[in-house]
């Protein structure tokens, strides 16, 4: 079924305007043709980027092995994140709350929210030495 032209102009405006746009999964998010695919593809995205930042918190917490305190402090700052992360993109959403977009808006913001984090786990866990503003930097050493 083929989305009228208005709906999908705002669909892929929708994807283009996010910075959260889902990246394409499979041949079937290459050119999606109704709101259940969109949907599917954007939560592909997601799961993929989660993964991805689950991946690098776990590098970083073994590079806090040694410090009880920093590692303290990653979890409850990972805690605030996800929370953050979600509270932030239903708000942000909330605008076609109830209506068939707001699924696909909240899941393409928690992406794009994940993929920046994912960009500063990645700057931390190559951080050089004697970067003071590094919390992972002295734990590389």
């Amino acid at each position: 079924m083929r989305l009228p032209g208005l709906i999908r102009t705002i669909l892929l405006g929708l994807a283009v305007l996010s910075s959260a746009g889902p990246v394409l999964a499979a041949d079937e998010c290459a050119d999606p043709e109704d709101q259940a695919t969109l949907n599917q593809c954007a939560s592909k995205s997601f799961k993929a980027s989660d993964g991805e930042l689950n991946a690098l918190y776990k590098q970083i917490e073994k590079n806090l092995h040694d410090d009880a305190d920093k590692a303290k402090l990653l979890i409850a700052t990972q805690r605030a994140w996800v929370a953050f992360r979600d509270t932030e993109c239903n708000f942000s959403s909330s605008g076609v709350i109830g209506g068939t977009l707001y699924p696909l808006a909240v899941t393409q913001c928690r992406d794009g929210l994940t993929k920046e984090r994912i960009k500063t786990f990645k700057a931390w866990l190559s951080c050089s030495e004697g970067d003071l503003s590094c919390p992972v930097a002295a734990a590389n050493q």
